[in-house]
């Protein structure tokens, strides 16, 4: 019998999956671009990289698509069942580890801001790689390697935009505090991997929020509109 794997977002899975339902970073700024990136989506297959508690999954298959999601925490992933059924193909598993698909199964597979907690790209973009069809996409959202240099600098750290290096934050969480690990990374490392693995850049982009989010966040909103906080890929299967 093997063990569940523990993750950080376990201990208060609760409170982000309220908080995604919402927030201006995610319902109003990432989930919005992710989804007009992916575009027309009826009958594709899609993997939901880091689904979390299942509102981009819900998206997808809303509009269409076929879903299958996978995340290392076991919290998270109670949640999703929650808002998508028992039925929904939903998996324990961690991205750093084989993905536990068969070969070229997938059309799309999005990675929604979950690729910066790995410190290595490489094995997790090879499996990516290997589950998708030829000519499938790989679309991904990352924070945005010059957003998190201000970040570091405005703490007083001057990290080297060219390393890749560990940050760790501590925030409040409607009640809670949150203890979360990331990897930043210069722009030329992300594409040299994307690469490497077999991809082939087809667009990069820095979205707005969506304008409805001017009148909801007025005091956020301009911070978002001028400044990116997230970049984003589409990449094709080569």
């Amino acid at each position: 019998m093997t063990s569940v794997p523990v993750n950080a977002y376990d201990g208060f899975a609760e409170a982000y999956t309220a908080e995604n339902e919402t927030s201006l970073n995610n319902a109003y700024y990432e989930r919005p671009a992710t989804l007009a990136l992916a575009g027309d989506v009826a009958g594709r297959r899609i993997l939901d990289a880091g689904c979390g508690s299942g509102p981009l999954f819900a998206a997808l298959r809303d509009q269409g698509a076929v879903v299958s999601g996978i995340d290392a925490s076991a919290g998270m992933l109670e949640h999703a069942k929650r808002r998508l059924g028992a039925d929904a193909d939903l998996r324990v598993a961690d991205l750093a580890d084989p993905l536990p698909f068969p070969d070229d199964t997938f059309d799309d597979v999005i990675a929604s801001l979950v690729l910066h907690y790995l410190q290595d790209w490489g094995p997790t973009l090879a499996e990516m790689r290997r589950v998708l069809k030829t000519g499938g996409r790989l679309i991904a959202s990352v924070n945005h390697p010059t957003a998190d240099y201000c970040i570091e600098r405005m703490a007083g750290r001057r990290p080297d935009y060219f390393e890749i290096y560990n940050a760790t934050f501590e925030f409040e969480l409607r009640g809670q505090t949150a203890r979360m690990s990331f990897w930043n990374r210069p722009l030329h490392a992300m594409t040299d991997a994307f690469t490497a693995a077999g991809f082939r850049i087809s667009a990069i982009g820095e979205p707005q929020p969506v304008p409805a989010a001017r009148e909801l966040f007025p005091e956020d909103f301009p911070l978002l509109a001028t400044a990116p906080s997230f970049l984003f890929f589409v990449l094709e299967a080569a």
